[in-house]
């Protein structure tokens, strides 16, 4: 399961990405409540089960290069800019450094899986 949501999560930081790029490009408003509220909910407890599932690999498999505050961090900023994606009004810098900050924690993470040969 673990796998499988890091997967997720890394093809929603591209989604992310196109979505802010597209939002800019098209000077498109969003609507709170029908567009940006049920997209964030639904990743926001996808984000909370990864944490969950993440936390249980590195208690158990303790990996060298991965720690729970990394984890933790990771959510947080993925919360932040999945919402933060629908409003061309967010700074692209920031915006793209915490979208490359989560990615490069999940290929981390999945690096890490690889390498005890975390099976699910």
């Amino acid at each position: 399961m673990l796998q499988q949501l890091t997967t997720q999560l890394v093809e929603q930081c591209d989604a992310c990405i196109e979505r802010f790029w597209y939002m800019r490009e098209h000077d498109a408003v969003p609507h709170f409540f029908r567009d940006v509220k049920p997209h964030a909910d639904q990743w926001h407890a996808h984000v909370a089960q990864w944490q969950q599932e993440a936390h249980t690999f590195i208690q158990k498999h303790a990996p060298k290069y991965m720690h729970n505050a990394q984890i933790d961090a990771a959510k947080e900023a993925f919360e932040q800019f999945v919402v933060q994606s629908f409003y061309k009004e967010t700074s692209k810098k920031r915006f793209e450094q915490s979208v490359l900050s989560v990615k490069y924690t999940c290929k981390v993470l999945q690096a890490c899986m690889e390498e005890v040969a975390y099976v699910e």
